[in-house]
């Protein structure tokens, strides 16, 4: 049966190396999985996280909102909902709870606007694993990355304090959700992932 996992938190929680290794390790055990990222995951969504990352205009807080949901919009059509059709395992690095946490509570847009644009997608993560981290592991983690910030990377310290406490607000909120320790090395980390996603394939 086709199930999908979304993998939400700040700058430096871990979620692209996490998710490759629930990928991995889900067709280690012989299932159909596809691996994809938000923004992006399509042709269309790709080019528009170029403009949302890139940093070379700065959007307002509805209109950043809207490109993110113009991008989602393409990635479900075209990536998510084929995949799960066909019986795959979807492994998401972010979805639409990061707009919210960056831009509803991070950037003030209005949440109300995210969540009717979340009803509109018609779809809902079978899971979500929020990796949460604290703000000194966070930045050593960014640190050693070795490559140029993207726009909400550079944000300040403040910005980044209320995308961790919408984060934990959404996963109070939503049963799907699951708040796992991310300061911890990453087998640990990964251990705990496994753990939760057991208990959906049991489901």
């Amino acid at each position: 049966m086709a199930r999908f996992i979304t993998l939400e938190g700040g700058e430096g929680a871990g979620k692209s190396t996490q998710a490759r290794l629930l990928a991995d390790a889900l067709m280690e055990q012989g299932l159909p999985v596809l691996r994809t990222r938000e923004p992006g995951g399509a042709p269309g969504a790709e080019l528009l996280r170029g403009v949302l990352l890139g940093g070379s205009h700065d959007w307002s807080a509805p209109a950043e909102t809207l490109l993110h949901f113009a991008a989602r919009a393409e990635h479900v059509a075209k990536t998510i909902h084929p995949a799960l059709d066909a019986g795959m395992w979807v492994v998401c690095d972010r979805f639409y709870d990061s707009t919210m946490a960056y831009q509803g509570y991070g950037q003030g847009a209005d949440r109300g606007l995210i969540s009717a644009l979340i009803g509109l997608l018609g779809i809902v993560p079978d899971l979500t694993l929020v990796l949460d981290v604290s703000e000194s592991v966070a930045l050593a983690r960014q640190a050693q990355r070795g490559v140029a910030a993207d726009r909400y990377e550079r944000l300040d310290l403040a910005f980044h304090a209320r995308v961790r406490q919408g984060f934990r607000d959404i996963a109070a909120a939503e049963k799907r959700c699951v708040v796992v320790p991310a300061d911890g090395e990453i087998a640990e980390v990964h251990a705990a992932i496994m753990r939760e996603v057991v208990h959906l394939a049991r489901a």
